[in-house]
């Protein structure tokens, strides 16, 4: 007699493949957030404290923060980063529109070799740059004024493309009825791109904020007077003046991440988007 009962199926690639990639993932993540929470375990741990040692035979306080902020004087220290890097981020975004939008759409003499010269751009490291831009601030007397730390980054390669490869998945149809209503160029792009284009918006937004955030070289270098130190200068001055200190040095840490960590979390969504959709064309 035959054997009717059902073999059961081996497993497949795919199956395999389906609970790996999870099990990696989740490696990942705790590589990633490993460092995170030792930092901040360690920032609740009492003065004095060995980091990574005293851990669960320590009190945990949040007294650290509150002395933190006293000592570094970080009040000032937020309000320069958040108005330079907003700053920063308008000028950006309002170059890098008008200027991605004219290579995305608008047909002229060596728009490709303007299109080379955007991206060849993005292989230069600013600190080779660093000497001309110094003359230029101090000719124009910016050095040690809140221009020397929002000019030179006001207009971005990376944005420029990042738009222009976004305004590119957008059809041209919308374009062509808009300027039958009579839009002009600037009134197509205002009133019709810029809305359908808020995810690369968002996702610049989000790079260029918390690149300004995190930026320690250019207020080291073109900045000496108390009054304009940003977060990442407080943090580097308050590092040199408590190294030993662990607890307070991990809450300072966690002080300064913690502003761009909520933005990330808030725009994640439209950021995802924007990167997705960027390397999309028609």
């Amino acid at each position: 007699m035959l054997d009717s009962t059902p073999k059961e199926a081996k497993p497949s690639l795919n199956d395999w493949l389906s609970w790996l990639n999870p099990l990696l993932l989740l490696v990942g993540a705790g590589v990633v957030l490993a460092p995170l929470l030792v930092v901040f375990l360690t920032s609740l741990t009492p003065p004095g404290s060995v980091a990574g040692v005293d851990w669960a035979q320590s009190e945990w306080t949040w007294a650290n923060y509150q002395e933190a902020w006293r000592r570094g004087n970080f009040l000032l220290a937020f309000a320069n980063s958040t108005l330079v890097a907003l700053a920063v981020t308008a000028f950006q975004i309002f170059t890098s529109a008008l200027a991605g939008y004219a290579l995305a759409r608008l047909q002229f003499w060596g728009r490709r070799a303007v299109l080379l010269i955007v991206l060849a751009t993005l292989v230069l490291p600013f600190q080779i740059l660093v000497v001309p831009i110094f003359l230029v601030l101090r000719w124009g007397n910016l050095i040690n004024t809140y221009g020397s730390l929002i000019l030179p980054t006001a207009a971005n390669g990376f944005g420029i493309f990042l738009l222009r490869q976004y305004f590119q998945t957008i059809p041209v149809e919308l374009e062509e009825a808009a300027a039958l209503d009579g839009a002009n160029r600037l009134q197509i792009l205002w009133q019709v791109i810029l809305p359908l284009a808020r995810p690369a918006l968002v996702t610049l937004f989000l790079f260029t904020f918390i690149g300004e955030w995190n930026d320690l070289f250019k207020p080291l270098v073109f900045t000496t007077r108390p009054e304009l130190r940003t977060v990442q200068l407080a943090l580097a001055e308050f590092q040199e003046q408590f190294t030993n200190e662990w607890a307070l040095l991990m809450a300072a840490v966690v002080i300064a991440t913690v502003p761009v960590v909520v933005l990330f979390l808030v725009g994640q969504r439209q950021f995802i988007r924007g990167i997705a959709a960027t390397g999309i064309k028609n």
